[in-house]
């Protein structure tokens, strides 16, 4: 990874969703200026709920101009429409209902009783083509827009969005979105964006709290060499211009404090 690595501890999960939702709102207001919209990736679990629901909170979503604010997902969980455990439901009661955000501009992924049915490929393939469609001229070479933010939660096991270590989604190096079936964590069928898909963000943000996460954290951030994307998905998690990790105390503590890991 070659573009700048910069790692924020927080004291605690609540300071880290408060804090990343200002950094958030304003790093949307940056690009709105710049360019006119902004793109942001969203991520589920609980430090992305968090995150959407901090983001949501009167004062913070009062700087955010929702009407020129382009969504989408790095993952879904291929579920029904409306059910509890997909990311874009439970955003919708963490965020989306607080914000007036253009229903055009909500780029959520299909769901099992969609259009496709329950052919996850399929599915997969339409995300694709919607991410394609929506890619200017000066984008990468990777056919998806160039994300300003995109956010994805670290697991315990280095996952990230729905690349499991050892699973064929992280060493995917063509599509850019894929189905996954039997993922180790349920549900066993999801969709996700692959490495391609994400490294053609500008910047990619990635979200861990608590004791459970300290040993994946340190596996890839902890050490003089990381470990490879296809064991530790995490790793080939990086942005074109910026890679933030954001953690707090606990998700950190297996850090070394010698100057290995920058911690701001």
């Amino acid at each position: 990874m070659s573009t700048p690595l910069e790692i924020v501890v927080h004291g605690d999960k609540e300071e880290m969703a408060r804090s990343t939702a200002a950094a958030l709102a304003g790093r949307i207001a940056e690009a709105q200026r710049a360019r006119g919209t902004a793109s942001v990736v969203l991520t589920g679990g609980r430090n992305g709920n968090a995150l959407l629901a901090a983001l949501a909170a009167p004062g913070v979503r009062d700087s955010v101009d929702f009407s020129r604010l382009e969504l989408w997902w790095g993952d879904e969980r291929f579920l029904p429409e409306g059910d509890p455990e997909r990311n874009v439901t439970q955003a919708r009661e963490a965020f989306l209902a607080a914000v007036p955000a253009d229903p055009a501009r909500v780029h959520a992924m299909p769901s099992s009783d969609g259009a496709h049915g329950d052919d996850v490929e399929a599915a997969a393939e339409a995300y694709a083509a919607e991410l394609a469609a929506a890619a200017r001229p000066e984008d990468q070479d990777v056919p998806v827009p160039s994300f300003d933010v995109l956010l994805l939660g670290v697991g315990p096991d280095t996952h990230v969005a729905s690349l499991f270590p050892g699973h064929a989604g992280a060493q995917e190096a063509e599509r850019t979105v894929v189905g996954v079936r039997g993922a180790p964590k349920p549900p066993p069928v999801r969709i996700s964006l692959t490495l391609p898909a994400i490294r053609a963000a500008r910047e990619v943000w990635l979200l861990a709290a608590g004791e459970d996460k300290a040993e994946a954290v340190a596996r890839v951030l902890g050490g003089d060499a990381a470990p490879h994307e296809t064991d530790a998905p995490a790793a080939g998690a990086y942005g074109r211009e910026r890679t933030r990790w954001l953690l707090d105390e606990a998700a950190a503590s297996l850090l070394p404090r010698d100057g290995h890991s920058p911690r701001t």
